[in-house]
């Protein structure tokens, strides 16, 4: 293992003046002339560091929508912009630990540090823990990097073996993919083990637990709060709560969460609602909503009902506005035939369509290609493709207008 100021060891190669110039001049590199600019930098600078420097700001580049404009400056790994947590949803969560009262939060497993910089932002003291020397310098440099290291201590270390007696919090975000065989999806798979993650977080006042957004329900722990966390629309993941604090954490509750808005739909423990014929409008539920098993609660909102008692699509007579779910007003309802859906088309003379499914094996992309569509592209319309009461229908609709 090197020491974080080993001469071969790259980041520290990139913090040193020579290396931050040439970060500098990389920053809105173009990756296509990425072979003539390598060329170009060896001649003044050592081949190793501008090597590191061209990675770094390739990796940089990829990390910009996760980031923002943190990304320019901030260091990775290429596992740590893979499995990073996104500034949006760091930023969340750190705001639910500050809500609780917490001062001091150990991050188990850190990573390059996104959500011990959230942390910190928040006004809460960090211990970032991470095995991976790689990882944990990363995450040093990135405290740094956006001011916030006076509020984060870094450790490269087991996390079993870190002492958490001084906390009141803990968040734990496993690893959940295995070299070789890629994402895990048994929590007692992670590294380290959802079990072993639910101990800790019981030792300590408040603990977060981040997990795939695919857990099995009957996975969660009874004494946890779930939350399926999305953002701009789509799953980014589900976090276990652990702890009391006047009823803002509460065992077996389930909840989705929307950002960038915030809004969040507690589960009410609603009955699903039989299904029934199409009406004017369908809704389509936000993907957090529907990992959270809280479907019915949209239904109720809308007064609505399901199209078919085992799809997520809720129909209803009215158009209620409501953050959990995407409206559109339905035009035409016909059994599924693709040369009656293209004869339909062609005769209102649409160019372009959006196919969406749900409970139906036809892939878009091949439906597109049969459509044959000929109008112009300006005249467009949604397709769902999805099952009424178990038979293959086809909705066509627009979204729900504006009020």
């Amino acid at each position: 293992m090197h020491g974080p100021d080993a001469p071969d060891d790259p980041l520290a190669a990139l913090l040193t003046p020579e290396g931050q110039a040439l970060l500098a001049e990389l920053r809105e590199h173009d990756p296509a002339d990425e072979l003539a600019l390598a060329t170009r930098l060896r001649r003044t600078h050592p081949a190793e560091l501008v090597s590191a420097a061209l990675g770094q700001a390739r990796l940089r580049q990829r990390a910009a929508a996760k980031f923002g404009a943190d990304a320019a400056r901030m260091y990775f790994t290429p596992d740590g912009v893979e499995q990073a947590t996104r500034t949006a949803v760091a930023a969340h969560r750190a705001a639910r630990f500050a809500a609780l009262g917490v001062d001091r939060v150990a991050d188990l497993c850190c990573g390059i540090g996104g959500d011990a910089v959230a942390l910190a932002r928040a006004g809460i003291a960090v211990l970032a823990v991470d095995r991976d020397p790689a990882a944990a310098a990363a995450a040093r440099a990135n405290a740094t990097a956006l001011g916030v290291a006076g509020r984060v201590e870094v450790r490269c270390a087991e996390v079993g073996d870190v002492d958490i007696s001084g906390y009141d919090a803990v968040f734990v975000d496993p690893a959940r993919r295995v070299r070789g065989r890629g994402r895990v999806f048994d929590p007692e798979a992670y590294s380290p083990p959802l079990s072993w993650a639910v101990e800790v977080a019981g030792r300590v006042s408040h603990g977060a637990l981040k997990v795939a957004p695919g857990i099995p329900h009957e996975a969660v722990p009874e004494a946890a709060e779930a939350e399926w966390v999305s953002d701009a629309g789509d799953v980014k993941e589900a976090v276990l709560w652990f702890g009391a604090a006047s009823g803002a954490v509460s065992p077996g509750r389930r909840r989705a969460t929307l950002l960038p808005g915030g809004a969040t739909l507690v589960g009410r423990g609603l009955p699903d609602p039989p299904p029934g014929p199409v009406g004017r409008y369908l809704y389509e539920p936000d993907g957090a909503v529907i990992r959270a098993h809280l479907v019915a609660e949209v239904a109720a909102q809308a007064g609505g009902r399901l199209l078919d008692p085992t799809i997520a699509y809720v129909t209803s007579d009215d158009l209620v506005r409501t953050p959990y779910a995407t409206a559109y007003e339905i035009t035409d309802t016909l059994p599924f035939n693709v040369k009656k859906l293209r004869a339909l088309l062609r005769e209102r003379g649409v160019g372009s369509v959006t196919v969406k499914k749900r409970g139906s094996a036809v892939e878009p992309e091949e439906l597109r290609r049969k459509l044959k569509l000929t109008g112009p592209a300006a005249v467009s319309c949604t397709v769902f493709l999805t099952r009424v009461a178990g038979a293959p229908t086809v909705l066509l609709g627009r979204p729900a207008p504006a009020t």
